[in-house]
């Protein structure tokens, strides 16, 4: 089975002045303008639980957001327990199945969701009454069933499957691990291990420890009075017993001494992830917070300096953003952008020149006057949502802020100067003690990385966040060589004669993608002729090839084949292309020996006269391929990287074929198994002819 077996599916404010302005002086800066926050109500019930009520009439419409205030939790070796737990709270209760839960919510036309330290619920006011029920005996009265739990593991590890891959998920791994430690919450991520070590006992044992209404706020929001919301609340929630909760407490992660380079290699990647960042002391209500935005917001909060930079001067990216976000325990400064190999390490020195040009120069009134009216535009516009006056009432109590904190929010934006921008950047920006975290191909890129650390090193890392020397990785066997391999997999698969024995082939597959069911037909004849229908839902596309000329025919009509991907598309449609890598003038090389679902795979580099080179890793105990990486051109024209995982070989007219394929590419995943394999039909020459179809 070769690439050709599946079809990859991937389908700021504007100022307008209305008069002649003298654009050689930065305007005046005018008083800040008053907000007026909508006016909110509050209560608390005798278990604990604290409520506000923020009005808003305009429809007929009232939201329930219970909120937990508790502190991050260690989940260790069973990583995403909190989350499953979360999820089982919404799937059955003591009166009620998870389906007439699903029933009487749809029946209403209500939303309730739920996480481990959320519940959401929402619906037209006249089914209130209702919907506060079912969300209090959701929160209340929830069941934990073992088969619900191994739907959620079973949907998370194909979730993680498909996200493997993802530049952007693996540098968001290590993120986690280089700025917070191996020993602190937020470092934690999951992975197919940890969700296979989650129990219901866990799940249940959090329940049970941690949702209890002292440590909840509920903001009632929506077509409703205070009149109306207090009976009813006290009415649905007065039972939830209160309980003592458990306080934690975690060492400070710190920014690193000096600048540290942390790679993670995806050999066939065309583009760089690049995200330079650091753990840091801000927290929520710190007065450093508005300020700190404003500087953020110059540096990279928008179409600012690091875009302007790297988009507009260079043409390195699309964009270039950085944050800097507080948080109750740890916050954290990351610029980030993505770059073709061949500016990688010139984009990162752009980043790092903006960061201290930020640090030694003060902003010019005009830039920093458009920063302050980008972060009063977008705190303006956060007031539209009434949500957003219910989440300030609940942040005011968590934080212990001032009554005043967002009423007077513009005016800390407007009195912020190009002093504080300096004391700011001098505080939270850190060009020297950074981590510079890279996802990328290291044969093109890391060395050139090396400038950046003050000792010469690039430290590199697996993409569950392990680190490595890649120095000691090349473990093959002596005498083991990618000849070695590839005949061996010609003589497991049943042999060179046999396979040449087969004339045509036939090769019928099913699967699904985001729920939607996929189907492939594929006929293939010596040499490399090809014909490849595929339909997904109502859609169908055919790539017709007759070894020459090639076809393809969607709903958006019928297109030639050529260029690059017919050039592909001759090499790839050959029946027994592994047979002809030499006629093929594919140079194959051995590169390394590495875990494959926790086993030994020989890694093999292939190299075609044209095109990028791509990966194949057959089992080091079966012989048998089981990955292929390669990097494919997506339907908007980004590379992409592409993984196929093969498994379940079985033997059809004395030769072994892979029956379950899954390809993965970008966050989409299709599992395909292959339902029927004929060989030696005698198909018909005219099945294979552009021209008939």
């Amino acid at each position: 089975m070769r690439r050709t077996l599946f079809l990859i599916i991937l389908f700021s404010f504007s100022f307008i002045y209305g008069q002649k302005l003298d654009r050689t002086k930065p305007p005046k800066s005018g008083p800040a303008p008053e907000i007026k926050l909508s006016n909110y109500a509050s209560f608390e019930l005798p278990n604990g639980l604290k409520v506000f009520i923020v009005e808003n009439h305009q429809l007929p419409t009232v939201s329930l957001s219970l909120i937990l205030d508790r502190d991050p939790i260690m989940e260790k070796d069973a990583a995403g327990y909190l989350e499953m737990a979360g999820d089982l709270i919404r799937t059955s209760t003591t009166s009620r199945t998870k389906d007439q839960l699903d029933e009487e919510i749809d029946f209403i036309g209500a939303t309730i969701n739920t996480s481990s330290n959320n519940v959401y619920a929402s619906s037209l006011k006249k089914h209130l009454d209702k919907l506060a029920e079912l969300m209090s005996d959701i929160v209340i009265h929830p069941v934990f069933k073992q088969e619900e739990l191994e739907k959620l593991k079973t949907k998370t590890i194909s979730n993680l499957a498909a996200a493997k891959e993802e530049p952007e998920t693996i540098a968001e791994r290590i993120q986690k691990r280089l700025y917070y430690g191996a020993d602190h919450p937020y470092s934690e991520f999951e992975t197919e291990k940890t969700v296979g070590n989650i129990t219901l006992e866990m799940c249940r044992n959090y329940y049970n420890t941690f949702f209890k209404p002292n440590i909840a706020y509920l903001a009632v929001v929506g077509d409703i009075t205070q009149k109306e919301a207090e009976p009813l609340i006290k009415k649905y929630f007065s039972e939830w017993q209160k309980g003592e909760i458990k306080n934690f407490s975690y060492a400070k992660p710190q920014a690193p001494s000096e600048t540290k380079v942390a790679f993670v290699d995806r050999p066939n990647a065309v583009q760089s992830t690049i995200r330079i960042g650091y753990p840091i002391d801000l927290k929520i209500g710190s007065p450093d917070v508005t300020k700190a935005s404003v500087t953020n917001t110059i540096l990279g909060g928008g179409v600012f300096r690091l875009f302007r930079n790297l988009r507009e001067k260079h043409a390195y990216t699309y964009g270039a953003y950085s944050s800097i976000s507080p948080d109750k325990l740890i916050g954290n400064f990351t610029a980030s952008t993505e770059v073709k190999n061949a500016v990688t390490d010139s984009a990162v020195s752009e980043i790092i020149y903006e960061m201290k040009r930020i640090r030694d120069e003060r902003p010019e009134e005009n830039e920093l006057q458009q920063a302050k009216n980008y972060n009063s535009g977008n705190f303006a516009l956060s007031l539209e949502k009434p949500e957003t006056i219910a989440r300030f009432a609940i942040n005011i109590e968590r934080y212990k802020l001032p009554k005043d904190y967002y009423s007077n929010y513009l005016k800390r934006v407007a009195s912020v100067s190009s002093d504080d921008i300096y004391s700011m950047a001098n505080k939270y920006i850190l060009p020297d003690n950074s981590y510079i975290i890279v996802v990328g191909n290291a044969s093109e890129i890391a060395d050139k990385l090396k400038k950046f650390s003050p000792k010469g090193e690039v430290d590199f890392y697996d993409a569950d966040g392990q680190k490595y020397d890649p120095s000691i990785l090349h473990t093959t066997p002596s005498g083991v060589d990618a000849k070695s391999v590839i005949d061996r997999y010609i003589q497991e698969l049943g042999g060179r004669e046999k396979m040449l024995q087969v004339k045509d082939r036939t090769t019928i597959l099913s699967g699904k993608i985001q729920g939607t069911p996929v189907n492939i037909n594929i006929y293939q004849k010596q040499p490399n002729k090809f014909y490849q229908e595929i339909n997904v839902g109502n859609m169908q596309q055919k790539i017709i090839f007759d070894g020459q000329k090639a076809v393809s025919i969607s709903p958006m009509g019928k297109q030639d084949i050529t260029g690059e991907q017919l050039q592909q598309l001759k090499m790839e449609s050959n029946l027994n292309s592994i047979l002809d890598l030499d006629k093929s003038r594919i140079k194959v090389t051995l590169v390394d020996v590495e875990k494959i679902d926790g086993k030994d795979a020989y890694k093999l580099e292939m190299t075609p006269p044209l095109g990028n080179k791509w990966f194949e890793y057959y089992d080091k105990d079966s012989g048998l391929k089981v990955r292929q990486v390669k990097t494919v051109t997506s339907t908007t024209g980004q590379p992409i990287m592409q993984t196929i995982d093969f498994s379940d070989y079985r033997v059809v007219n004395g030769l072994k074929y892979p029956f379950k394929m899954s390809q993965s590419f970008g966050q989409q995943k299709i599992d395909m198994s292959v339902s029927s394999i004929k060989v030696n039909m005698n198909l018909e020459d005219n099945l294979f002819d552009p021209e008939n179809k």
